[in-house]
């Protein structure tokens, strides 16, 4: 790429930014490497590899996404590595195999404003994980004095408040506060295929409150076999350091990207950055990448979202009233590609009676089993009896 440098000054250090002219030349051209398989580069090339920071214009998850998916699928990274960097507007997002209802209370989402997003890669790991988010860790440290470390998952965990304190009293040693690092502030997946990707989040300022009620799931019984996150105790970067804020820590993580070798975590200070491409600005749209609307209305469709679900059961423990006692039964319902498919009451003597209702084959949500368990409390005693003696 080809272009004049813009310079702004960015927490403290003027920052390069390629031209908006040379950004477009990126989309025009590497759309021909599509089919090209991402070779890797033998010593003698390493140094030639440059690396560039995008920077994404658009807080929209869905179109993020898409450009995350568009850029996978076209460019050639043999010998240009990209790090890209956005902020997205309030959003859970789970991975290709995990189930929204199992992860997060979909309709508590829906009612807070928070977009539900599933995004094209799985959990796992590549070889490049350790590297990549040691270039967080390092930037974190380098700009705000925030100590962080990878735990066993990979997922970029910092220390309670106590640990800390310990720490620069001098009552433990480093190893020891890496041990007492609980907090967890990022976590990680990665794709592999004819190209590879490896993506993390970072928390900064998210809404707690929202973000713990989104994710708190009903009492109800999930039988399975999506990929299940682990769940973790979280932490606002903001929470450590006050100062901390997006524009810096974009800014702060391009920085550490570009300051390092291609293929190791060496230092390479302002002479290895000024080697590179520098940062640039992204405008993920048609004109600038043909098809990406397309890719982003995929993401953002009931298919991809929650069509995608494996297949699952749902299990609901009920009362209903038969004469002076309380008949505690079970409502069950299957659900495959996100619809209903199959909904039936298993009776105290343990048979099972097929309920017969519109929501047959209707997308599956909280909402529709709370609209069953309401109806099947107003059956009568009478149907209630007629169906356990009639089996």
């Amino acid at each position: 790429m080809s272009g004049a440098f813009k310079l702004i000054q960015c927490s403290g250090r003027t920052t390069l930014f390629r031209s908006t002219a040379a950004l477009r030349a990126f989309s025009s051209t590497s759309s021909s490497s599509s089919s090209t398989t991402t070779a890797t580069p033998s010593e003698g090339h390493k140094s030639d590899i440059k690396k560039s920071v995008f920077i994404s214009q658009s807080h929209d998850i869905f179109t993020n996404l898409a450009l995350e998916d568009w850029i996978y699928k076209n460019f050639d990274f043999t010998n240009h590595h990209v790090l890209m960097l956005w902020a997205n507007d309030p959003c859970v997002v789970i991975g290709r195999h995990q189930n929204p209802f199992t992860e997060t209370n979909v309709s508590k989402l829906v009612e807070s404003g928070i977009t539900l997003a599933r995004r094209n890669s799985g959990g796992g790991a590549v070889t490049m994980i350790v590297y990549n988010l040691n270039i967080i860790t390092r930037a974190l440290f380098r700009e705000w004095n925030i100590k962080a470390d990878l735990n066993e998952r990979d997922d970029i965990v910092i220390g309670g408040k106590k640990v800390m304190e310990k720490r620069r009293r001098g009552e433990i040693r480093w190893h020891q506060l890496i041990r007492g690092l609980k907090f967890q502030i990022s976590g990680t997946a990665a794709k592999l295929g004819h190209n590879a990707y490896h993506h993390c989040t970072l928390l900064v300022n998210a809404n707690k409150l929202h973000l713990g009620e989104s994710l708190a799931k009903e009492e109800l019984k999930y039988v399975s076999k999506a990929t299940a996150s682990v769940r973790s105790q979280i932490k606002n970067l903001c929470d450590v350091n006050k100062t901390v804020n997006v524009p810096q820590l974009l800014s702060a993580v391009g920085y550490e990207f570009l300051r390092t070798s291609a293929t190791e975590l060496v230092d390479g200070g302002h002479s290895q950055t000024m080697k590179q491409q520098g940062f640039q600005l992204i405008n993920p749209t048609e004109k600038w990448f043909p098809g990406i609307t397309e890719i982003r209305d995929m993401y953002a469709s009931w298919d991809w979202c929650l069509g995608k679900t494996p297949r699952f059961e749902v299990e609901k423990e009920i009362q209903i009233k038969a004469d002076n006692n309380d008949l505690k039964m079970t409502l069950k319902v299957e659900v495959d590609k996100g619809l209903m498919t199959n909904i039936e009451l298993v009776l105290p003597t343990g048979e099972k009676a097929p309920i017969v209702t519109g929501l047959q084959n209707k997308p599956y949500d909280e909402a529709s089993l709370h609209g069953i368990i309401n109806a099947l409390k107003l059956v009568p005693t009478e149907n209630v009896k007629e169906a356990i003696n009639g089996l």
